[in-house]
């Protein structure tokens, strides 16, 4: 998509980067009841799925101890991975239908809106704010909203993306030295060698290697 639109890098490309703050700790529990119930007809399904989210302890959220608000799901859990996307499906049909964001990526909480026009990325971000703290109590993390160009380079999951090419990111890439040294497994060498395959990385995958002890 990003290199679809800047057309071989003929046309510049505005890229709004966003991330959800607290994502999977401000899952609201009522909300995410509403949205199931109305995708999902059958009455034991649904008593199910909410035995399962009552499972996770409400937080407390202030100095009443008899204050709490049941918002959260659990980081890791199965459950979670499935009942988050369903809730922020409703995120994306809101993009797609009423926005009319043409080229929207998201993947979990972090997510890219791409346009030729600056200005219009700028009036889509106040009214992506009110909708998710409106309908789906989310907020945007203030430290990670950029709008940049694709070409000054688009950091999205785990990759910094250029019109011509793409590189692992330096955090991504430390922690991989850091894995490598401390787990020296084929299967984990395997494994990042798979990753860097999706980028320019075949100096850093020969860097891999010698870590890991290998002849190439």
């Amino acid at each position: 998509m990003f290199y679809q639109m800047s057309r071989n890098n003929t046309r510049t490309v505005w890229v709004l980067k966003l991330d959800i703050k607290k994502f999977f700790a401000s899952i609201n529990h009522e909300v995410l009841k509403d949205i199931l119930a109305k995708h999902i007809p059958d009455k034991d399904i649904l008593w199910l799925l909410d035995n399962i989210i009552n499972s996770f302890p409400p937080v407390d959220k202030s100095n009443d101890r008899y204050f709490y608000q049941h918002i959260g799901l659990p980081l890791g859990n199965l459950t979670s991975q499935l009942l988050v996307n369903v809730y922020m499906n409703e995120f994306d049909q809101f993009m797609k239908h009423q926005l009319k964001a043409k080229y929207y990526i998201r993947y979990a909480d972090d997510f890219v809106i791409l346009s030729h026009n600056k200005q219009e990325l700028i009036n889509q971000l106040s009214i992506i704010q009110t909708y998710l703290e409106t309908k789906l109590k989310l907020t945007l993390h203030p430290n990670k909203i950029f709008l940049n160009t694709f070409a000054s380079g688009i950091d999205f999951l785990g990759w910094v993306n250029f019109p011509t090419h793409r590189v692992l990111r330096t955090a991504t890439k430390k922690r991989m030295m850091k894995r490598i040294k401390n787990n020296p497994r084929d299967a984990t060498l395997q494994s990042y060698l798979g990753l860097l395959k999706h980028g320019d990385a075949h100096k850093l995958s020969q860097e891999l290697l010698l870590v890991n002890g290998d002849v190439f």
